[in-house]
């Protein structure tokens, strides 16, 4: 067990299952550009079911899908509104600006929850000259804030104070699947509170690629214009569709054990008394930082590395460890060994 390693980076690692593999090499294809895969058609439909949106669209990344999402409902100029630690603030590239022209306004909330009194403090009235506020923006499961799963009706409250001060309402459901297993709650009940949502399939659902886009049909017919703009026009695509389908029908319910990996590690950090977990673990990510304020998280990373145990650094400041479907029984009893008795 001592050679073992531990890859606690991201639940973007995750490789195809010898099952996943078999939909893959048994997809039936077309050439999707012209509409014409049956696999993607298929993708598509079931995350528009899923969602309980008209139509989805199947795109290449998330930022691709978010990124779409911002262009269908803004214009150049506007302002949209979302937490300072939204995955477009921090980990997009730019690509609001770049791609569709407007600025974001960053707003607090602790573990990426913007309350209704903050985004109430956040609206002003139509000014010509300021930036037109166009779109509210919720992450949900949060990246940083520790894979939190953002409570359902303050969700709810928000999107509507959004909408009444005419305002668009994304999802990013990146990790809503986390959301939904954690919760309870149906994934089309909190699509239901938006106009778009954004998930992916490529994170703990274990699909080596993609993301799905969510909303009305007019709005998904405009996305395929701009996703070819943006270089995401998919010709036999349905490869890949094929391990999304995979994802959706077989990966869904064992998020429970990524869940309660995490809960576990928490457990293995906090009780070896050198490391403290700095965020509440609600689904598959821990975000834990040395109790020793002089100690560094990039020493901590490097020192964990030589142990053969792999986190990542947060935005928010902390190291992240994230649970996913190639972190077994094995794996987890090595992982919480060296936690549990680990010293700087």
């Amino acid at each position: 067990m001592e050679g073992i390693v531990v890859d606690f980076r991201s639940d973007t690692l995750t490789r195809p299952t010898p099952a996943m593999m078999q939909a893959i090499s048994s997809a039936v294809l077309g050439d999707d550009v012209y509409g014409e895969d049956p696999t993607v058609n298929e993708l598509e439909a079931i995350a528009a079911q899923l969602s309980g949106k008209e139509a989805a669209i199947y795109t290449v990344t998330g930022t691709m899908a978010n990124s779409l999402a911002i262009r269908l409902q803004t214009e150049p100029g506007d302002e949209l509104l979302m937490h300072g630690l939204c995955h477009p603030f921090h980990h997009e590239g730019g690509s609001p600006a770049s791609v569709s022209g407007v600025t974001v306004r960053p707003l607090s909330g602790e573990y990426g929850l913007v309350t209704a009194d903050i985004l109430k403090a956040s609206l002003r009235p139509d000014n010509r000259h300021m930036s037109r506020q166009k779109m509210f923006w919720m992450e949900n499961t949060h990246n940083a804030g520790g894979g939190a799963v953002l409570p359902f009706d303050v969700m709810r409250q928000t999107a509507g104070i959004a909408r009444d001060a005419g305002l668009k309402v994304h999802i990013d459901g990146a990790r809503i699947f986390n959301a939904s297993v954690a919760s309870g709650i149906p994934v089309s009940e909190y699509a239901g509170l938006a106009d778009t949502m954004s998930f992916c399939l490529s994170k703990g659902l274990g699909a080596p690629v993609g993301s799905l886009l969510c909303g009305s049909a007019e709005l998904v017919h405009k996305a395929r214009r701009f996703r070819h703009m943006l270089g995401g026009g998919w010709r036999q695509a349905g490869i890949l569709a094929a391990a999304g389908i995979y994802a959706l029908r077989n990966n869904v319910s064992r998020l429970s054990i990524d869940h309660a990996n995490a809960r576990r590690l928490a457990e293995a950090i906090d009780a070896g008394g050198h490391l403290k977990v700095t965020a509440p673990v609600h689904t598959n990510m821990v975000m834990f930082a040395p109790r020793d304020p002089s100690v560094s998280t990039a020493d901590l990373v490097t020192k964990l590395a030589g142990l053969g145990i792999k986190v990542g650094r947060s935005t928010c400041g902390s190291c992240r460890a994230v649970t996913h479907l190639d972190i077994g029984p094995e794996e987890m009893a090595r992982a919480a060994e060296v936690f549990s008795s680990f010293r700087m």
